[in-house]
């Protein structure tokens, strides 16, 4: 779209063959011509206000795109404050494993019985 101002259109003219141009115009062509004339005022005003919005979004565009650099800082921030809080969570997860094997191991040996039927730790509790 161009921003550049155009002159003022006229009103569209008849020049029908029908008509010689010394004879008077009808209503009808008098009605025509007014709205034909209050159609283009309004198509400039129509194309003046899309100009205007066209720049409005420019604008807006340029200030989102001064933007990008602040937000690549933070997707980076964002990317390492991640990395580091998933860290953690794997060493718990191999630490909960491994106190899990021991714990297996302890219930196996709780579970051999003594000589005389009982578990060997209720023998220990009793002495």
């Amino acid at each position: 779209m161009s921003t550049t101002s155009h002159p003022p259109r006229t009103p569209f003219k008849s020049s029908s063959s029908s008509h010689p141009p010394s004879a008077p115009t009808t209503s009808f062509l008098q009605q025509r011509d007014a709205l034909v004339g209050e159609i283009a005022v309004a198509m400039e005003h129509v194309l003046q206000s899309i100009n205007k919005l066209n720049r409005s979004i420019e604008g807006v565009i340029a200030v989102g795109n001064e933007f990008g650099a602040v937000e690549a800082l933070w997707s980076q921030f964002e990317n390492v404050m991640a990395k580091e809080s998933a860290e953690p969570e794997v060493k718990e997860a191999d630490a909960e494993e491994e106190q899990g094997k021991g714990d297996q191991q302890g219930e196996e040996d709780e579970g051999e019985e003594g000589e005389n039927g009982r578990d060997e730790d209720e023998l220990g509790k009793r002495k």
